[in-house]
């Protein structure tokens, strides 16, 4: 069976919606990433990067949330859209795995989770992500879907950071961008999305915020201990 290793956070919940979504049996394993089970030498077994999500297919381990969405896709041979649009489909979700994820990230870092305010830092993160939605909002005019016209696995990785859209622009702020806001409450209304957000609901994940989940969530801010992390754990 495959195990389906997760977090709470956008990049799991991707691959959360597309297995609520497939209908797909699997068997959860926990990463609690405050705790810095992600530094674990067994996890980084199956991704050095240290990083959730990752899978293991009966022993095809496929880490990357994007890359699991397109393995998981050709796999089941669902929510890739039409043929004619791979182009597309390849190009927008690449557009949120290098672009509208990333800014959307460090938006929220450097307002929410950076010991230190750094001004510019902040605005650079938080305009990129704010272009990004607009980007967003011009590809959504007059589409039921971003990719074809269908369901998509693009949809899918766009849903898991537009869903964080308060803690990345502010709260409330989605409803300047009128077209992606119309698009997540569709999005948002699929019976799988409910599914989706009750994984994992009966684990306990520890909290961010203290000195310990900083160093196993950010190891490179600490260089001098960054080496003998994973050691230790």
């Amino acid at each position: 069976m495959l195990k389906f290793y997760y977090h709470p956070t956008p990049n799991p919940m991707k691959v959360a919606l597309f297995l609520a979504e497939a209908e797909l049996p699997f068997e959860l394993v926990p990463v609690d990433t405050a705790k810095g089970e992600q530094h674990e030498l067994a996890f980084r077994a199956l991704n050095p990067n240290g990083k959730v999500p990752a899978i293991n297919d009966d022993g095809t381990v496929v880490f990357d949330s994007n890359a699991i969405l397109l393995y998981l896709a050709e796999k089941t041979e669902k929510f890739l859209g039409n043929t004619e649009d791979r182009g597309e489909l390849l190009s927008w979700l690449m557009f949120v795995a290098s672009g509208l994820g990333p800014f959307s990230g460090q938006s929220v870092h450097f307002q929410r989770a950076a010991p230190e305010k750094i001004p510019y830092a902040q605005n650079r993160y938080l305009r990129e992500a704010e272009r990004h939605y607009d980007v967003l909002n011009t590809r959504l005019k007059g589409r039921e879907f971003i990719v074809s016209d269908s369901f998509t696995i693009v949809d899918i990785a766009t849903w898991a950071w537009v869903d964080r859209a308060d803690l990345v622009l502010g709260m409330g702020r989605i409803r300047e961008f009128s077209e992606v806001d119309r698009w997540f409450q569709a999005v948002n209304a699929r019976p799988a999305v409910a599914h989706a957000r009750m994984i994992g609901k009966d684990v306990e994940f520890k909290a961010q915020g203290d000195e310990a989940s900083r160093r196993a969530l950010y190891p490179s801010n600490y260089a001098a201990t960054t080496s003998l992390l994973a050691s230790k754990l």
